[in-house]
């Protein structure tokens, strides 16, 4: 069930809300809530959701209390995790590398096919953080087991994110206030949200489906480069609406979700682009893998492959293939030259040229991400910078690209682009700003909702990235 769906607007959020305020007994409410949430669309893996919760709330009870082989406990905990990940997401795809390079020797592995549940790759990081944290008494264990399970199976971040970690939640799980300007808040981040993935990200999607849909060596570069700036804007306001839609159902519920997104795309590197983008994934890997390995404090090569080894474990997360993990090299490798001084030589550059360079990066990174193929990101890449078809002719812009789809663009790409010039208000600005917030934000609000809502009733085009990881 897609926050951005008719059903979940009308029927389940609404139903919803009505018993979590009437009923006294919240945080059950939630639990149910969010098990049905999950059984929407995935039944089959409520028993895996709340095996997890139990195997979470077992071994961080267990180790909260233990006073001798915490770490070895710890290590279980997280092997039991990382096992499960690695058998429904990951099992065909090793198994595909033993087959190709083994199997001419050693014979062929055969695996049955496997069904990805749904947020897996998101509570298992929850239970990750939350035994770490619990091992380096940050937090003290749950000593309910309902009370943890409705943390795990929260259904605003359970099958995308931000990936909340319990330590930031941990005081409102056992008491929390809603009040009308919390709701009220909550309700404007998640209009803000829905706006962005319907009116946004759905009206590029199709554009950039279509066109990495065809062989990229027949593609004129103005093609190549129309269907990148398109899943470029799909991706971050695909994503960025969903946790904006979560964040702001969270408020809803009474609580206070990390953001997850500052404008990236206006970032002036790709250092800040990693401070900037999916934030709860970034500083996830920097707490728990990249520091505990040594993080900067070693030699420059330790902290080289430290950047290199979070990065492609980065890109693995994402998904099983070898374009994800490509991807997160690009990433790593551009982090370690910008270490080595590119980064100081961008700052004594013209702004314009900084960020052309951090775009330029970060959607060709994009290509790698978006293509079935290493072989298909490498032929788009060609067609980007003219080797692709010369005679444009035979898939022109013009044909991806229609009124719609263009103002989705540039629409989303000011939005998207301009903080990065934007340092100081003009005269006046802060005056106006606060005027027109008074005047116009509900409207404006209401008009987003609306105009979502018609889109979405007349079966647009909605599909949602980040369901595949």
């Amino acid at each position: 069930m897609l926050f951005s769906s008719v059903t979940f607007l009308f029927y389940f959020l609404p139903c919803f809300l009505v018993f979590y305020y009437m009923l006294p007994w919240k945080n059950a409410t939630l639990l149910v809530g969010s098990l049905i949430f999950y059984a929407w669309g995935e039944p089959r893996f409520v028993p895996l959701l709340m095996l997890s919760a139990l195997l979470n709330y077992g071994f961080g009870y267990v180790i909260g209390r233990a006073d001798r082989a915490r770490r070895p406990l710890l290590s279980l905990g997280i092997g039991a995790n990382l096992a499960a990940l690695a058998y429904y997401k990951y099992a065909g795809f090793f198994v595909g590398i033993w087959n190709t390079v083994a199997a001419p020797s050693k014979g062929a592995l055969t695996v049955p096919q496997i069904v990805l549940p749904l947020g897996i790759s998101f509570f298992t990081f929850q239970g990750i953080s939350y035994l770490i944290d619990v091992y380096r008494k940050d937090i003290d264990a749950q000593s309910s087991f309902w009370r943890f399970a409705m943390y795990k199976a929260m259904f605003p971040q359970l099958i995308a994110g931000p990936i909340v970690r319990y330590r930031q939640i941990a005081e409102e799980i056992e008491t929390r206030t809603i009040d009308n300007a919390r709701f009220g808040r909550g309700l404007r981040q998640f209009i803000i949200g829905l706006a962005q993935k319907v009116l946004i990200a759905n009206s590029v999607a199709l554009t950039a489906d279509h066109i990495f849909a065809v062989n990229p060596a027949m593609l004129p570069a103005t093609t190549a480069w129309l269907g990148i700036a398109c899943y470029s804007v799909q991706i971050l306001y695909d994503f960025a609406g969903y946790s904006n839609m979560a964040i702001g159902i969270g408020h809803m519920l009474g609580f206070t979700y990390p953001p997850n997104f500052l404008h990236p795309y206006a970032a002036n590197s790709v250092t800040q682009f990693w401070r900037r983008w999916h934030i709860s994934l970034s500083s996830w890997f920097r707490d728990y893998l990249y520091i505990p390995l040594g993080g900067n404090r070693g030699t420059g090569a330790r902290t080289y492959f430290n950047l290199a080894l979070v990065f492609v474990l980065c890109g693995l997360w994402h998904g099983a293939a070898w374009t994800f993990i490509l991807w997160g090299l690009w990433h790593g490798t551009l982090l370690i030259i910008e270490r080595l001084g590119l980064e100081k030589l961008m700052t004594r550059l013209p702004r314009l040229v900084a960020h052309l360079y951090t775009l330029l990066a970060v959607m060709l990174g994009w290509v790698l991400f978006r293509a079935d193929s290493v072989g298909q990101a490498w032929s788009y890449w060609g067609a980007m910078f003219g080797l692709g078809g010369l005679d444009g002719a035979v898939h022109p812009w013009q044909r991806y690209g229609g009124p719609s789809e263009l103002t989705a663009l540039g629409f989303g790409l000011t939005l998207a682009i301009l903080p990065a010039f934007v340092t100081k208000p003009l005269p006046g600005a802060a005056k106006l700003a606060s005027g027109l917030r008074r005047a116009g934000t509900s409207a404006a609000l209401a008009v987003g909702f609306a105009l979502s809502v018609l889109s979405l009733a007349s079966n647009t085009y909605n599909p949602f990235i980040y369901f595949r990881f």
